[in-house]
């Protein structure tokens, strides 16, 4: 199983412990690029693709990422159909 497969298999489970960092990392593997939203942005991040945005607070002040973050990840992922439920 690879590093991809592995990071798709820990946040599928939802972990208590997973991280802005990993998300980042799981967001890169559909082709996403982080962007900050601007000067005025504060904690919110851009990721897109192209066709595909999705907008997120950063998690802080400690850099885990909170379970609804987790769930609209999920769902956002899961509609666009890069990952499976």
């Amino acid at each position: 199983m690879s590093t991809k497969d592995k990071l798709i298999e820990r946040f599928k489970r939802q972990p208590k412990d997973f991280t802005f960092d990993e998300a980042v990392r799981l967001f890169g593997y559909f082709g996403f690029d982080l962007n900050n939203k601007g000067k005025t942005s504060g904690s919110r991040v851009l990721f897109s693709n192209g066709s595909k945005h999705y907008i997120m607070h950063k998690p802080h002040p400690k850099n885990i990422m909170k379970e609804a973050s987790m769930e609209e990840i999920r769902a956002f992922l899961t509609d666009n159909e890069f990952i499976t439920k």
